[in-house]
């Protein structure tokens, strides 16, 4: 027996170029034995805070080069505020900034541009361990 419930995907850049690539590189279920994704595209950090309090979020991936405020930023505001905050993938101006998602609490990063499988196989790590398998 799966589960049938889809996962709730929050994706948030000021870009939306970005938040498409993100959705499209992943799809509706970018490994079996996973749900399928639903997506909650946020352009905004209030609108981030918003969703995340709300709780339901399975994953969020956050934009590092948003602006006005960046999603590396937004990451450990969430690790420092929310109990139990659901992972969160980071994407990164550049290989290099990995350290800085490191600071953030985020527990993995993606560099732009987004590799789609680099993307996927990330996103499939962080949630297997939180979906009771089939």
């Amino acid at each position: 027996m799966t589960n049938t419930t889809p996962l709730q995907i929050l994706v948030y850049s000021d870009d939306v170029d970005t938040r498409q690539q993100v959705i499209l590189a992943l799809g509706r279920r970018p490994h079996p034995e996973l749900p399928e994704f639903e997506y909650v595209e946020v352009a905004t950090e209030p609108v981030v805070i918003q969703h995340m309090d709300a709780g339901g979020i399975s994953l969020a991936i956050l934009d590092g080069e948003a602006v006005p405020a960046g999603g590396m930023g937004i990451a450990k505001q969430l690790k420092d505020e929310i109990y139990q905050c659901p992972p969160v993938l980071v994407l990164t101006g550049r290989p290099q900034d990995a350290w800085l998602a490191t600071w953030s609490r985020a527990e993995a990063a993606v560099s732009h541009p987004i590799d789609p499988i680099e993307l996927a196989t990330s996103v499939v790590n962080l949630l297997r361990s939180k979906v009771p398998s089939a």
